[in-house]
Order: C-alpha cells, then sequence, then structure tokens
C-alpha cells in the first residue's frame, strides 16, 4: 500500500505552462532578448533561479538573476489573480479519493512559495494538502530529486511507497532519482515532454484511480 501521494503543480494542478511561457517571453522582451516557447519547454520543471542563470549566460543579461525574478514574479502573479481558470478537470476528484483513503498528500512544485501559495488560495486548496515544498526550499531542483525526498521527510513516507504526479521530464526525472513510483500526465500545453519513464501515463486525471495506485507500485 502506497504511504503518500505527491503532486508536482504546474501543469498537473494547473495548467499555468501557458502563463508560464508568456510571462517569460514578455520578460525577456522587457529586456530586449526573445526566445520561441520550444526553446522554454526544455526548461519546463526547472526552479526559477537554476533558469535564469542559464539564460542569463546564454544572454549575455547585465541584470542579476534576483533582479530579474523580482520583475518577473510580480507580472506572473498579477497574471494568474486576473486568470479565468479552474484546477485541471479531476484534480478535485483525485485529491478527495485520495483523502477518503486516508493517503497523505503534498506538493513538490519547482515554483517559488509565494507562486505556490497564490495558486492554492486561488482555487481554495490550502488545506488540501499535509506539506507543500518549494524546490526553491531544497539545495537542488529537479531532475535531482531533492524536492521529493524532502517531502517524503516531511511526510514520514518510505520514498519507495509514495507516487509522485508529473507532467514533465524533469520531473519525472527526479521523482525516479528519489525513488518513487511516478505517474506522467500528458498535458498538451506542457509542450513537447518526453515522459517514457513514469510508471503510468495517463492523458486524463480523472482515469487516475486508487487502484491505479496499486498498480504503479508493482512496477
Amino acid at each position: 500500500m502506497i504511504e503518500a501521494f505527491i503532486f508536482d503543480m504546474d501543469g498537473v494542478i494547473i495548467d499555468s505552462e501557458p502563463l508560464h511561457f508568456d510571462v517569460d517571453r514578455q520578460v525577456l522582451e522587457y529586456y530586449g532578448y526573445s526566445i520561441t516557447q520550444e526553446q522554454l519547454e526544455g526548461y519546463v520543471g526547472m526552479t526559477n533561479p537554476e533558469f535564469w542563470s542559464i539564460l542569463r549566460g546564454e544572454y549575455g543579461m547585465s541584470q542579476t538573476v534576483e533582479e530579474i525574478i523580482e520583475y518577473q514574479l510580480g507580472i506572473k502573479i498579477d497574471v494568474l489573480k486576473a486568470a479565468q481558470m479552474q484546477p485541471i478537470e479531476g484534480i478535485r476528484e483525485l485529491i478527495a479519493e485520495l483523502q477518503s483513503g486516508g493517503i497523505p498528500r503534498a506538493i513538490a512544485s519547482s515554483s517559488p512559495r509565494v507562486f505556490i501559495e497564490a495558486v492554492l488560495e486561488k482555487f481554495g486548496l490550502q488545506g488540501e494538502f499535509d506539506f507543500v515544498v518549494s524546490s526553491e526550499e531544497v539545495p537542488r531542483g529537479k531532475p535531482s530529486p531533492d524536492v521529493y525526498l524532502h517531502a517524503a521527510e516531511l511526510l514520514g513516507a518510505d520514498p519507495s511507497r509514495c507516487v509522485v504526479l508529473e507532467d514533465a521530464r524533469h520531473g519525472i526525472a527526479a521523482a525516479k532519482a528519489a525513488g518513487m513510483h511516478c505517474i506522467g500526465f500528458v498535458n498538451p500545453n506542457s509542450g513537447n515532454q518526453d515522459l517514457s519513464r513514469a510508471d503510468l501515463i495517463v492523458n486524463d486525471i480523472r482515469d487516475i484511480r486508487l487502484a491505479d495506485l496499486a498498480k504503479v507500485e508493482e512496477k
């Protein structure tokens, strides 16, 4: 029996990758640079500091990573608050089923905590998770396993008895490196993501049931 279920957030709980892509392009344009969505797709699942450190080096940007992120987050939070959106279909039902089954739940996201909290507040999900962890709060972001291992530690769960729900290549790599089982969710808005390392791949979160988790554990 699984001991805990850990959710990624972007592209899993909220269909936010289009928001991230748009804002990140705006930020680069503000500083005088351009980038394609296809290029951005390769960074899905990485933390903000890691992502902007790479781009800053590639583009030779004079601004500090901290300055860029401060500007980016200001726009991103405003866009989120104004957006007419709901959680991805099936998420509320999955959370309820896990809760009824007595399975502890956590979020382990690459987004900054301020964005995670803003998402949970927007959707009224603040009390639905036992713990929330941002990759920026651990030594290394995804694809390293740190954020998932820390979530398991907080939950008091054996990593090998945890199931992760992910939509991105970096996130699946992180979950597998943590020794966890992983369900890959095919979200077209997350770009061209290689989910082949996932133990189970679904096109609809509504298809995930407790019986499926037992099957995932058997792999």
